[in-house]
């Protein structure tokens, strides 16, 4: 088997871009995909989330595609956000589309810095641009 190490900062956004991602709701995303990711056996580096997207660096698997990492990990979140909150005002989902940029084990901390910063840099407008970018639906 060939050794390969790729790192992924990973956005995603909310359907409509709903502030759905609440405090009570937060902690329960975070550790669905971290659970998730486990068991694909793809590392969390850093993730961090505001009102309406996610940010998530991760090593992904040689074991798994990308694709199908990005896609169970949105569908299990929703589905357990929706079971554990069952009474929300709207349903929680999250759009279709989402953003990747890979890069290299030196940029790891710049990634992870930023991604733990998510909240600071939404508040501060210190936001990079290109790694907020989420098409829409």
């Amino acid at each position: 088997m060939a050794f390969i190490v790729v790192y992924y900062h990973v956005v995603w956004a909310t359907k409509y871009r709903l502030p759905l991602i609440t405090e009570q709701i937060e902690p329960l995303i975070f550790d669905v995909i971290r659970a998730k990711s486990k068991q694909f056996k793809s590392p969390i580096h850093a993730i961090n989330a505001v009102s309406d997207h996610i940010h998530i660096a991760v090593e992904i698997s040689q074991t798994v595609a990308l694709y199908e990492w990005v896609r169970q990990v949105k569908a299990v979140s929703s589905r357990i956000v929706n079971k554990e909150f069952p009474h929300l005002e709207t349903r929680f989902y999250w759009q279709k589309s989402y953003s990747i940029h890979s890069f290299g084990k030196k940029r790891l901390p710049f990634v992870t810095r930023y991604i733990d910063k998510q909240k600071q840099h939404h508040e501060q407008g210190t936001l990079e641009p290109y790694l907020e970018q989420v098409p829409d639906d």
